[in-house]
């Protein structure tokens, strides 16, 4: 379960770096059925404009789901972004490179706001930390049309795990998946009980990371009150699936997809008790 206790660990934000952002409100719109809500022109405090500026946050029921940003950064590919909660973004940063992954962005003050960084594990995977101003990130999640896990696909599942427990403090359950699709571990920040199970870690070759050509990658899962209709909508406005949908027994029916700039998430109605 996921919640918004900014609990150091834990995911706090999400964001999408989209080539093309009214397209991209219009998808997430339409499919998740958020409202796009556009950032104020005018001066960014780098000094840029407003256009340079480009994005905005999406709300469902009028609460904060998710971010949405205009991509600039030059080769990279459609993404989300997860962020995860942190008492010191720069203490993060030493234990990042102390572990032998990269600083993507130095630590940086949003404002009153709060400290964010960006970084990228030893094998490439990219995520983020925000340590919380007065901002403690998104209002919704585990709830139709918000966040409810996180995911992990990556090359070597046991690197990651080091990696990830050194740096956020994760410890690990492992479960074999059925039919000898390999080993799934689920993720719980450290002091939490297994009831604040956030996401998993999927180990898989490098040669079915086609996304990203072999790099590991992390990729958010939307809670759906109806997956197979949630799914007709992303084929219906230029997105495509990757696999199912599918019934997971004890998770619900599930569906790995990617919008039309090729940005993946996962669609999930839960198993109901």
């Amino acid at each position: 379960m996921i919640t918004t206790d900014p609990v150091p660990g834990t995911p706090c934000w999400i964001d999408l770096g989209a080539p093309d952002v009214p397209a991209a409100a219009a998808f997430y719109g339409t499919v998740l059925g958020w409202e796009y809500e556009a950032m104020e022109g005018g001066e960014g405090g780098d000094g840029g404009s407003g256009e340079d500026m480009e994005g905005g946050m999406f709300r469902k029921d009028g609460k904060i789901v998710a971010g949405l940003g205009k991509l600039t950064e030059t080769g990279a590919r459609s993404a989300w972004m997860i962020y995860y909660s942190v008492e010191d973004a720069d203490a993060t940063t030493r234990a990042v490179e102390q572990a032998g992954g990269t600083v993507r962005v130095a630590p940086m003050d949003l404002g009153e706001w709060g400290r964010m960084a960006q970084y990228s594990d030893p094998l490439g995977g990219q995520f983020a930390v925000w340590q919380p101003g007065k901002d403690s990130g998104v209002e919704l999640v585990d709830a139709p049309g918000s966040l409810s896990w996180t995911e992990l696909y990556t090359s070597d599942a046991a690197a990651a795990k080091r990696f990830y427990g050194d740096v956020l403090g994760w410890w690990y359950s492992d479960m074999e998946l059925p039919g000898g699709g390999g080993t799934y571990s689920l993720v719980t920040p450290a002091g939490l009980s297994e009831d604040r199970m956030q996401g998993g870690i999927m180990g898989m070759r490098a040669e079915d990371l086609t996304l990203t050509n072999g790099r590991p990658y992390w990729h958010p899962v939307f809670d759906v009150e109806d997956c197979d209709a949630a799914v007709a909508r992303v084929t219906a406005n230029g997105g495509s699936v990757q696999m199912g949908p599918d019934d997971a027994e004890g998770v619900g029916r599930l569906a790995v997809c990617v919008d039309p700039s090729n940005a993946d998430f996962v669609l999930l109605t839960p198993e109901k008790p």
